[in-house]
């Protein structure tokens, strides 16, 4: 979580390295994946270190906007240093749930409740690959280093981690880790 303006600059070095940005002014100044990350951790930097509401209301309203125009449903303070978002495209993340640092996130990706209250969401640990179009939900617990292929659905915990899981539902289906699988911007 972002709590001064030097976590705000490291979390947003991290995730530069993430994306694969950080060697191109062209790219941090066009590219509408960085733009996106830079309003997320700025609204996040203003809100949790009690900022103008003036200014919060603004960037909350620019990061609908640009979310919008991209797709992407992101909440503050959800992800950890180092997100990855490599496409444009659909990605809806529930506000209750909390994802470690460089994780990296696919189109079509939905991050969610189950029925029932808003707080049975998904707290996925550190340095995972989430594939295109996997649904993850409920109150579960994705351990560290985890690929969750594309197309899965997960709506059971795997708190072990360092392997891989996909199907519909989702099960073990390697013991391969993440680690070929993320650029990692965060380091400890």
């Amino acid at each position: 979580m972002i709590l001064s303006k030097n976590d705000y600059h490291a979390y947003l070095r991290a995730d530069c390295r993430a994306i694969g940005i950080e060697d191109s002014l062209w790219r941090r100044t066009f590219d509408v994946r960085w733009d996106f990350i830079r309003t997320l951790r700025l609204l996040e930097y203003v809100t949790n270190c009690r900022k103008s509401s003036l200014l919060r209301v603004y960037l909350r309203l620019r990061l609908v906007q640009k979310g919008t125009r991209i797709g992407y449903s992101i909440p503050i303070n959800v992800f950890g240093p180092g997100l990855g978002l490599p496409h444009r495209g659909d990605i809806v993340v529930n506000d209750h749930a909390r994802i470690g640092k460089n994780c990296r996130v696919h189109v079509g990706v939905n991050i969610g409740t189950q029925a029932g209250p808003v707080s049975k969401v998904p707290q996925i640990g550190a340095n995972c690959y989430i594939g295109p179009g996997a649904k993850i939900f409920g109150a579960i617990v994705i351990g560290d280093n985890t690929v969750i292929a594309a197309n899965a659905v997960v709506n059971k915990s795997f708190p072990e981690g360092n392997c891989t899981i996909g199907g519909v539902p989702a099960r073990v289906i390697s013991s391969k880790n993440s680690a070929e699988y993320i650029t990692v911007g965060w380091h400890d």
